[in-house]
């Protein structure tokens, strides 16, 4: 017999062992290490977490006024731009963005299940498209925020916003109206959403 068929009987018994011992795990589910985390669309946004925040009004026309807000390195974005609404009286407006983030939590919204499945960005990403609106709830301003990073390999993960800590910066643009949009409980999805009629 050859020495190479001799080698090949002799990993055998080592393949086959390491095969029985290691667990079973199905196509697509989750590993041991892994917990799925979920948002509930209450979820408070913290604030003061953005303090190199910088904001200038470049617009003011009409009673339509456009702010640049500009985020600078450990600044989270969403917590930004909640204290930028409250500090500004900001009851309508829209905005878009881009800049980097070091690390990044967006989320996908369960319907069946009236919450968000966290999607983690662990990782220096790009901000290649953000964008939202502004509305209030019992008198107080709600951020609303879907953002897509693109990765070192040129591959992309977005969602709704739930955290983004930049690095080194982003660039909002905030077009802001005077007509207030007041947001209501929607009971089929568990989110607030805005209801122009009121």
């Amino acid at each position: 017999m050859s020495l190479k068929l001799w080698g090949v009987l002799l990993c055998l018994p080592s393949a086959m062992s390491m095969a029985q011992s290691a667990p079973a795990v199905a196509p697509g589910a989750m590993q041991p290490d892994q917990v799925e985390r979920t948002i509930l669309p209450s979820h408070p946004i913290p604030t003061g977490k953005a303090p190199s925040m910088k904001v200038k009004m470049v617009s003011d026309q009409n009673g339509q006024k456009t702010y640049a807000v500009i985020f600078r390195k450990g600044d989270e974005i969403l917590s930004g731009l909640t204290d930028f609404a409250m500090q500004y009286h900001v009851v309508d407006a829209h905005f878009t963005g881009i800049g980097a983030v070091s690390s990044a939590t967006v989320g996908w919204l369960d319907l069946s299940r009236k919450l968000y499945h966290a999607i983690p960005v662990n990782e220096q990403v790009e901000v290649v498209s953000m964008m939202g609106d502004i509305a209030t709830f019992n008198g107080k301003p709600v951020v609303h925020a879907h953002m897509v990073f693109a990765k070192h390999d040129g591959s992309t993960v977005g969602g709704h916003l739930w955290e983004a800590n930049v690095n080194p910066t982003v660039e909002v643009f905030v077009t802001a109206d005077a007509a207030p949009l007041d947001k209501v409980p929607d009971d089929a999805s568990g989110m607030k959403i805005i209801d122009p009629t009121k």
